[in-house]
């Protein structure tokens, strides 16, 4: 929790997030996926200051529990003096003991986004779903509720002025504005009307500019022209014996001559798994993790 301090900001965790992306399709199917259509309604997770602190807590831990599909889960939530916004002890369950920052006795508008985080933790936990070490589990599960429709929550957590600063979570702001994109694009919702905090929108702004750059991407028929440009010198280069693997920043690959016919392999934009398809003009391409169709000009 950066309270005070600087906040970091930009995209220095894409590839984490990405990887998180494509591991919760993995482990999830797409069906289960898109089960989580509706996000957390700002009404269900609202706390006001006449709220009972430990009851309004309570509340909002199991509105978080019944969007995370956790009927069985039950969170008991206190508070303390701590460095960080929370922490969960995750054992075998049903019951689970959240603390939270003392801060937050004073900050009740933002307790729904620290439980946020926690019970996406008691989720993955009861998934089975981690990486390996601390600071890539933490993104694993920003990633998780923001795609998964809580997260919203922690970015709108986020304040900044000339004098102090908030934040929750691991991911910047604008990678927290990202996988909200990402999500928006499945499920066709606008986050930014929830949004109580103009820093926050305003990282979402830039991290959804960031997403949509990634749909126009060649050889995807979205792609401009001087993706397009690029690419057709790139594939040129390729069938010349000369491009193949394309090191450097392009967001495609080719296979090296001798390996039969060309193909090209890219992200899919929506999770990420790899796709390889061949090199033949428009072609219609199916994401077999995800299942996303995408109109392909290779």
């Amino acid at each position: 929790m950066a309270n005070g301090g600087p906040v970091e900001h930009g995209f220095p965790h894409l590839e984490t997030v990405r990887a998180a992306l494509t591991a919760l399709y993995r482990r999830l199917s797409p069906d289960t996926v898109r089960t989580f259509s509706a996000s957390v309604a700002p009404a269900d997770v609202a706390f006001c200051d006449t709220d009972d602190l430990y009851l309004g807590a309570q509340r909002v831990a199991g509105e978080l529990v019944r969007h995370y599909r956790l009927p069985d889960a039950r969170l008991i939530v206190s508070f303390r003096e701590m460095t960080h916004a929370a922490n969960v002890e995750l054992a075998a369950g049903p019951e689970y003991f959240v603390e939270l920052n003392d801060r937050f006795r004073t900050h009740r508008r933002d307790i729904g986004a620290a439980l946020a985080h926690e019970v996406a933790h008691v989720y993955l936990h009861r998934l089975d779903l981690s990486f390996a070490g601390t600071r890539d589990n933490e993104i694993l599960t920003d990633t998780v509720a923001a795609y998964l429709g809580a997260g919203w929550l922690l970015l709108d957590a986020f304040r900044e002025d000339a004098t102090s600063s908030q934040k929750l979570g691991y991911l910047t702001p604008e990678e927290f504005g990202y996988v909200l994109a990402k999500r928006a694009a499945v499920f066709g919702e606008d986050p930014g009307v929830w949004f109580t905090s103009p820093q926050a929108y305003s990282a979402y702004v830039r991290g959804r500019d960031r997403a949509v750059r990634e749909e126009r991407q060649p050889p995807l028929t979205a792609a401009g022209w001087t993706g397009r440009h690029r690419y057709a010198r790139d594939r040129r280069q390729a069938r010349d014996g000369y491009g193949a693997g394309l090191a450097g920043d392009a967001p495609y690959s080719f296979t090296a001559p001798g390996e039969g016919p060309l193909r090209v392999a890219f992200p899919c934009p929506t999770c990420h798994q790899r796709l390889r398809v061949p090199v033949r003009g428009r072609v219609r391409a199916r994401c077999g993790l995800c299942g996303t169709v995408l109109e392909c000009d290779t």
